[in-house]
């Protein structure tokens, strides 16, 4: 039987890997990121897209360190004007202080704190394990994308359009993303096998 610690051994792979080695899977991240933007149903004023299964999974597979740097990256390209976030999104610092700047402050948080929980336990064989982590990582960014909102629009307004929205998404995403967890699980129990 392989330890839900020693399952995600990926996070402790890359720790050990090169620098050289290490900005080339922030940079992979970031494509992924990336690409999960661009997933995208389109409403106002927040998007559904993939970026926080994206965030999730990426967390939980690079760790909670280079999880969280690999979103910074990510949204440093978006601040100087790359088109990194969903289709349409303008880019740039202001960005940040429009509608979803909640979301996009929240997402390296997001993704350490489901990094951070993956390398404690809740991953590997265990699909709940691994749901939990990334459902904590989603409502952690409705959270905090609500609260934005809710400063900016009103309490009723914010969680009407940031937040309830986004519920039924967020258990998907977390499903999804526990399913990736127990096939990365999987493969990696193979190889060591």
């Amino acid at each position: 039987m392989v330890s839900s610690a020693s399952v995600f051994s990926t996070a402790k792979w890359l720790e050990a890997q090169s620098l050289l080695f290490k900005a080339v899977a922030v940079l992979f991240g970031s494509l992924i990121l990336t690409a999960g933007s661009y997933i995208t149903v389109p409403m106002v004023p927040v998007p559904i897209t993939m970026q926080t299964f994206a965030i999730t999974v990426v967390g939980a597979v690079y760790g909670w360190r280079l999880g969280g740097l690999t979103v910074l990256f990510w949204l440093m390209q978006g601040a100087l004007g790359l088109p990194v976030f969903a289709p349409g999104a303008v880019g740039g610092i202001a960005r940040f202080f429009g509608p979803t700047g909640g979301y996009l402050f929240s997402f390296p948080i997001c993704a350490m704190l489901t990094g951070w929980m993956v390398e404690h336990g809740f991953s590997g064989r265990s699909f709940v394990k691994g749901f939990i982590a990334m459902l904590a990582g989603n409502i952690l960014c409705l959270i905090i994308g609500g609260a934005w909102l809710a400063v900016m629009m009103g309490f009723a307004k914010g969680m009407a359009l940031g937040v309830t929205p986004f519920i039924a998404g967020a258990f998907t995403k977390s499903v999804l993303g526990a399913a990736v967890l127990l096939g990365i699980s999987a493969g990696t129990s193979r190889k060591h096998n």
